[in-house]
């Protein structure tokens, strides 16, 4: 009778070296890989998935713009090519304010940061303030850093605003807020520089109006003092004057000297000498007023001259420095800055942060990159210990 042999299964207390379930699995994963990876992805899990509080976006589009933009050059168009575009440094003072400490202190006299950031039951690592944090300004400052965002389009030229808030009206609020900080600094930014470019100009037009009026006064004054309107019309006509006796004093000595020839012992003649020596006398006394010392018309003439020469002068000025303040006036205009709304804040109707896949993938794929990245490293320090 052959014997026949029959593989019945492992003898009591022997197994066939392979593993199932669990075992295997935690066989095949290292537990660098649980704490590395597996650990943060599900405190991703619990963190979004679970306990991450619901938030809302409101969000807005405006501009900053004057009233006319200057049409650029050859230059001005290259730069444009590289996000260099007019009105771009008055859109980032805006963007700047926005997130400046003015604009959070602004925001939290109106709404009540604290209340705001902290309503509806927030999650403790989403709210102000956070359980390792103390309630102060600068603290709910830079939480408040983590609920706006305001991005600039350098082609566009528009500037998009995002607050959230746990609450859809706290986040449109909000937005409607710092949109009002950002049209008063607008208005305060065209004031100065109004007032820049204007101040320079009045101050000219007060001080030629003041010139002028003082060139006036001492002309009232020198006219009063002299008892005539104007010396040059005074001197044309002592110049007149003596022309005058100087004619009849030719005549004189003309006749003079006729009858001296005709009849010498005429008793005529010492009357027209006579005559002749008081011509003589008058004309030398009207050139006396017109020159000679300092009550001649000469140097009232000259100080005349001067105070209308000074008069133009002034009158020149005044001129000038109403139309440079017009122009200033007119170009301020032209440079005033407005800030328009293109979109207004919307009122979410529904929440869009936290984007909890978003996230919890993000904290996978940063985990396992930097498990890769250590055990490549210690692979690389485990060959270099060997040789």
């Amino acid at each position: 009778m052959t014997d026949q042999l029959r593989y019945i299964g492992p003898l009591p207390g022997q197994t066939d070296g392979k593993k199932s379930g669990w075992a295997a699995v935690r066989q095949r994963v290292s537990l660098p890989f649980v704490v590395v990876v597996g650990v943060p992805t599900l405190l991703a899990l619990i963190y979004w998935g679970l306990v991450a509080t619901p938030q809302y976006v409101s969000e807005a589009h405006f501009m900053v713009r004057k009233t006319q933009e200057s049409r650029p050059n050859s230059l001005g168009l290259v730069l444009q090519g590289v996000g260099l575009s007019a009105g771009v440094s008055d859109s980032f003072a805006v963007q700047e304010f926005i997130g400046s400490r003015d604009a959070a202190e602004a925001l939290d006299k109106r709404l009540d940061l604290a209340k705001v950031l902290s309503r509806n039951g927030a999650d403790a690592l989403s709210r102000y303030p956070r359980p390792f944090q103390r309630a102060s300004e600068e603290a709910q400052y830079k939480a408040l850093k983590r609920f706006v965002t305001v991005s600039y389009n350098a082609t566009s030229g528009i500037t998009t605003l995002r607050t959230q808030a746990f609450a859809p009206q706290d986040a449109q609020s909000m937005n409607l807020a710092l949109i009002a900080e950002g049209e008063k600094l607008v208005n305060r930014l065209n004031e100065r520089s109004a007032s820049d470019a204007v101040a320079e100009a009045e101050q000219a037009v007060i001080d030629a109006t003041a010139r002028h009026a003082d060139i006036q006064r001492q002309l009232a004054t020198f006219r009063n003092r002299e008892r005539f309107i104007d010396p040059q019309i005074a001197a044309a006509e002592s110049t007149q004057l003596i022309a005058g006796l100087l004619s009849s004093a030719a005549q004189l000595r003309a006749e003079y000297a006729q009858l001296q020839q005709t009849a010498p012992q005429s008793p005529q003649l010492p009357v027209i000498q006579s005559r002749i020596a008081a011509y003589d006398a008058q004309i030398a006394q009207e050139r006396t007023k017109l020159t000679g010392d300092a009550s001649s018309l000469v140097p009232k003439i000259a100080t005349y001259e001067n105070l209308v020469f000074q008069g133009e002068l002034a009158t020149r000025a005044l001129a000038e420095s109403s139309s440079a303040l017009l122009t200033a006036q007119q170009d301020a205009r032209r440079q005033k800055l407005y800030l328009d709304r293109i979109v207004e804040p919307n009122l979410a109707d529904r929440p869009t942060q936290p984007q909890r896949l978003r996230a919890i993938i993000i904290v996978f794929l940063s985990s396992l990159m930097v498990f890769l990245l250590g055990r490549l490293l210690w692979a690389g320090l485990r060959e270099h210990r060997q040789e």
